[in-house]
């Protein structure tokens, strides 16, 4: 399975465990329960090991950093599912971004408001 077909799936996946199609117990069903901090909270430990895995050396370094990066886009899916947000949505603004400096995207966006 190619490309976004592999992030439809997953998206359908995650959509059943939201409406609780599947009897069986469920990873997502339960960060879903936590809601948007439990899934928060998942994404920055994810992207801690990211992170911490991107320094480590040779192959087993580099297959540590495609687990962590995949554990970090599987958590993050989870959030999106949770919002009711499509894949085709974050493929959409990738696409949009597609060809502009990010320095200049980064510099159009509107700023966000003080709290």
């Amino acid at each position: 399975m190619a490309g976004s077909a592999i992030m439809t799936d997953l998206m359908g996946v995650i959509a059943e465990r939201k409406a609780g199609a599947s009897a069986a117990p469920s990873y997502v069903a339960k960060l879903m329960a936590g809601g948007a901090a439990a899934i928060g909270a998942k994404i920055v430990e994810e992207a801690a090991e990211v992170v911490e895995a991107s320094d480590e050396p040779g192959d087993a370094g580099r297959e540590h950093l495609v687990k962590e990066v995949a554990d970090l886009i599987f958590h993050t899916a989870v959030l999106l599912g949770y919002r009711d947000i499509a894949w085709d949505e974050v493929e959409a603004e990738l696409a949009r971004r597609s060809g502009v400096s990010g320095l200049v995207e980064k510099a159009a966006r509107k700023p966000k408001p003080k709290s």
